[in-house]
């Protein structure tokens, strides 16, 4: 089959290589009918987190169960899945706590050894414990699909950070990053119930994606100048909630600085840069909780799935260009200048 590789910084290629197949009695082969770019694939990408030379890449993906193996009982050849970007085996103590991304058989796709999701192919271990079922009729819904495809990392990593911000009915929230995640923790937020959705983010098309989800306030500026308009825009106070969804060392010093006393901070940026911008000090003083983490989508997809299935809510316009899987390598190129959101794949 074809599969995107990384070789090197800047060097992503699209390659054959093995096909998947049954290793174990919980595996099934999953065919692949839409994967995507991520952003934190670009840390790799960037040369900022280090891959192996034709280390396999992409973890966002749903597709059609092509073989599952003599252990699996919850899936059969021609079921539609979708895959969060962590598989888990189910049955310990931390897939029962809903924390699968702590699984001690878990792991990502893309590492050694395993398939990424930006391949025509993907071997899914721990099959039942892993993957979630959709409905048949969503793979002849263009739209839908891709809606569906955000349930894999983006859409759960939005709720995820907005739950870890406390967004509850009533609240004003805040939201540093203008990514994907950062849209999606404005459409979680509203879907929690929050007032007031304060979006920060300077590139138009983006930020009008954050209005159709439901941003009420848009902030432009960055630093010292956001925490100075959010403030201004809470009468001198903060938000109650703040997603964190950059990782920057300047978004997380945003992030505090636009916290309401009180308040919480979800962070689910993945944190590059040799500094956090935390002053546990700060925190103290001003009773802020910081939560977050790796987000446990697995864990979401189940309260999330309906919502998206009934149009409740809709993540599918953060995939802003399309790609067949010759254009990774140009996808790739066009998220890092910022010419594109988020790459949609269609193998």
């Amino acid at each position: 089959m074809r599969a995107t590789v990384i070789h090197a910084p800047h060097d992503i290629r699209v390659e054959e290589v093995p096909d998947p197949r049954v290793q174990e009695p919980t595996d099934v082969v999953v065919r692949v009918l839409r994967a995507c770019i991520c952003g934190s694939d670009l840390w790799a990408y960037r040369g900022e987190s280090a891959r192996q030379p034709g280390q396999r890449i992409g973890h966002e993906f749903l597709g059609v169960v092509e073989e599952a193996g003599s252990g699996v009982a919850g899936f059969v050849p021609g079921d539609l899945v979708v895959a969060p970007f962590v598989w888990s085996d189910g049955t310990c103590e931390y897939c029962a706590e809903g924390l699968q991304t702590s699984c001690p058989q878990g792991g990502f796709w893309g590492s050694v050894g395993s398939d990424g999701g930006q391949g025509e192919a993907v071997r899914v271990p721990f099959a039942d414990g892993t993957l979630v079922k959709l409905p048949a009729a969503a793979a002849s819904d263009d739209r839908l699909l891709t809606a569906l495809l955000a349930l894999s990392d983006v859409l759960g990593t939005g709720h995820h950070a907005a739950v870890g911000a406390g967004v509850r009915r009533g609240s004003t929230v805040a939201v540093v990053g203008d990514g994907a995640v950062g849209l999606c923790g404005v459409l979680a937020a509203r879907r929690l119930g929050a007032e007031r959705i304060i979006a920060l983010g300077r590139h138009r098309a983006r930020t009008d994606i954050a209005k159709t989800f439901g941003a009420t306030d848009i902030v432009a500026e960055r630093g010292d100048a956001a925490v100075a308009a959010v403030r201004e825009l809470t009468g001198g106070q903060g938000a109650h909630a703040v997603i964190e969804a950059v990782g920057t060392e300047q978004s997380m010093r945003t992030a505090v600085g636009i916290a309401r006393d009180g308040g919480a901070i979800g962070y689910v940026g993945v944190p590059h840069g040799s500094g956090t911008g935390l002053d546990l000090s700060v925190l103290f003083n001003r009773n802020i909780a910081l939560r977050g983490g790796v987000a446990p989508v697995r864990a979401y997809i189940p309260d999330l799935l309906p919502d998206v299935l009934d149009g409740t809510i809709d993540p599918s316009p953060v995939f802003d260009v399309t790609v067949g899987l010759d254009g990774v390598p140009e996808g790739y190129r066009a998220m890092d200048g910022r010419t594109a959101l988020k790459v949609l794949v269609k193998p």
